[in-house]
């Protein structure tokens, strides 16, 4: 373990000049060439460390990169996305002190940063695992892996420990509660009539669907930690003409599995206030709450036996945000979430790495991933 945290001492520049070539590639989650650009350079990086990488090929989205070292169950899964939300050229990047800014430096290029130099050092010190490794570069984490999730889960299933590198939390606190997520589009219909001529004969869309605004939002629960936000509303042509449709999309956030299927239901059984008017949901929850388990506190027990190991105490904590480990935690897989670097602003402005952050982080990731063959959690 010693040995470990000497290597990292020494690869802060090294990482950090990684880091910021990848910020710079810059890879919105709605841009497929520039995912493909950054996926091309990460293949080439894993390549160069002995991985077996193929492309998950997308014809909506960026391919998904797969890096493989072996096969077979019982492998360790490491979760990473390349998709950011910023446009290109929206946030530059920048220096300040310990800090790296720029589009995706904290989420979560710090943390594929972190991934590739803890297996460049497990390799160059001889410490690489006897199991099966597989590393992945999804492309669409940030609109809710609708193309990943299924390659997510199918590796999930075989393996004995899932590492996501989304980032840490403050303090440097693994997750180990998420809250779950979901979308749903609420659609009202109406009557089209004259504004002023007809207005009578007018069934009002935007008059429906503000009933259902406050009562959505009345669903908000903090002592549970539920919340309901109507966050954005459309509807109407003109301002003289009575709207015969207007829809709204409603994002819910939960803490357990109760209230996902509580809201979901609410949800789905609204019905029309207004006379001649209809309703229509669509969307559900896209992942389920990550909740902190038996499994789980168990799992974090021995990161936390690891991290000592390294000199390191480790903590926990939760975030109201979802990730790809909530699909790996709700299969019944060990997973650890919050294993990248140090920082904060995820999807803002002042978004941020620190950079001394990004050695400590690699050791620990590297000796999780080299004591994995050793994990044995009871069922």
């Amino acid at each position: 373990m010693k040995s470990l945290m000497n290597y990292f001492s020494h690869q802060l520049s090294s990482m950090t000049a990684l880091l910021e070539h990848i910020v710079r590639l810059e890879s919105p989650t709605t841009n497929k060439a520039a995912l493909d650009r950054l996926g091309t350079f990460l293949a080439e990086e894993v390549r160069n460390l002995g991985a077996e990488v193929t492309l998950e090929r997308q014809a909506g989205a960026g391919d998904h990169v797969v890096a493989r070292w072996g096969r077979g169950d019982g492998q360790v899964l490491i979760l990473c996305h390349m998709d950011t939300v910023w446009d290109i050229g929206a946030l530059p990047l920048r220096y300040e002190d310990d800090r790296l800014y720029g589009p995706g430096a904290y989420d979560m290029k710090g943390g594929i940063t972190i991934a590739i130099g803890a297996l460049r050092g497990l390799r160059e010190l001889g410490l690489w695992p006897p199991v099966p490794i597989t590393l992945l570069f999804t492309s669409d984490e940030e609109r809710g892996s609708r193309t990943s999730r299924a390659l997510i889960e199918a590796e999930a299933r075989r393996s004995r420990l899932v590492l996501c590198l989304e980032p840490a939390l403050s303090n440097g606190a693994l997750k180990t509660r998420r809250k779950g997520t979901g979308l749903f589009r609420v659609t009202a219909y109406g009557r089209a009539a004259h504004a002023g001529a007809d207005h009578e004969k007018g069934v009002n869309a935007i008059e429906e669907l503000a009933h259902h605004v406050l009562a959505l939002q009345r669903l908000t629960d903090y002592t549970v930690g539920t919340t309901v936000s109507v966050g954005r509303i459309e509807g109407g042509t003109r301002s003289n003409v009575v709207p015969d449709k207007a829809w709204m999309w409603v994002d819910v956030r939960v803490a357990n599995g109760a209230e996902s299927e509580r809201l979901t239901r609410a949800i789905r059984s609204l019905k029309p206030v207004l006379p001649g008017a209809r309703l229509e949901v669509h969307g559900g929850m896209s992942r389920q709450p990550m909740e902190r388990t038996p499994l789980m506190a168990q799992t974090f027990a021995w990161a936390q036996s690891v991290a000592a190991g390294l000199g390191i105490t480790l903590l926990e904590g939760a975030t109201g945000g979802g990730s790809d480990a909530n699909f790996t935690a709700a299969l019944g897989i060990p997973t650890l979430d919050g294993l990248g670097v140090v920082g904060d602003g995820a999807h803002a402005v002042h978004e941020h790495a620190v950079l001394s952050s990004l050695p400590q982080r690699a050791a620990l990731l590297a000796a999780l991933i080299s004591a994995a063959p050793n994990l044995n959690l009871a069922p």
